[in-house]
């Protein structure tokens, strides 16, 4: 999951996906379903509010890796939410942007590729000053442990807080010290 991109080619990615978007708002006006068309707007305009407090963060690694991560062909679509506006930390970027791309890489091995498969990060800071990264998947997962192996590792600069494993659910929760 990692690329170096270009100009023209972050352009196009980004066209492509507002060009989804506005055809979704046509038709669906031009079926007379206004109210689904308000509702794909404010849709955006909350996607458009994560996508600037994630940039805001001062993770500009982590921030472009949630952020073009459905630019890639992968097994699963990413997901996520900035909740309230949080100050991030720079020094923290490496490590997170590390972790979540051997998640990612890990992911694309043990989700089954044909099943509709979500990765929601939540980003939140906590009353301890931490920030709280909560990474949700849903979907279908072959039979494979790498996922236990990676949240079993010692992590540098972040907590496990919790992990919880369903047959088509994982969710685990990370602190970093701010």
């Amino acid at each position: 999951m990692d690329n170096e991109w270009t100009t023209v080619e972050i352009l196009r990615h980004s066209r492509h996906d507002w060009l989804n978007k506005i055809q979704l708002i046509k038709g669906n006006l031009e079926l007379e379903r206004s109210d689904r068309a308000r509702a794909i707007i404010e849709e955006i305009i909350i996607e458009s509010q994560h996508e600037a407090r994630l940039s805001n963060l001062k993770m500009p690694q982590f921030g472009e890796l949630l952020m073009t991560a459905n630019w890639q062909p992968c097994a699963f679509r990413c997901e996520f939410e900035v909740i309230d506006t949080i100050k991030g930390c720079s020094d923290l970027d490496e490590t997170i942007t590390a972790w979540t791309r051997e998640l990612f890489t890990i992911l694309n091995e043990s989700l089954d590729g044909f099943s509709e498969n979500v990765l929601t990060v939540s980003i939140f800071e906590t009353n301890a000053k931490n920030i709280r990264f909560t990474f949700d998947i849903e979907g279908s997962r072959k039979e494979d442990d790498s996922l236990m192996r990676l949240l079993s590792q010692p992590l540098d600069k972040l907590e496990r807080v919790s992990s919880e494993f369903t047959e088509t659910c994982v969710v685990f929760t990370l602190d970093m010290k701010i």
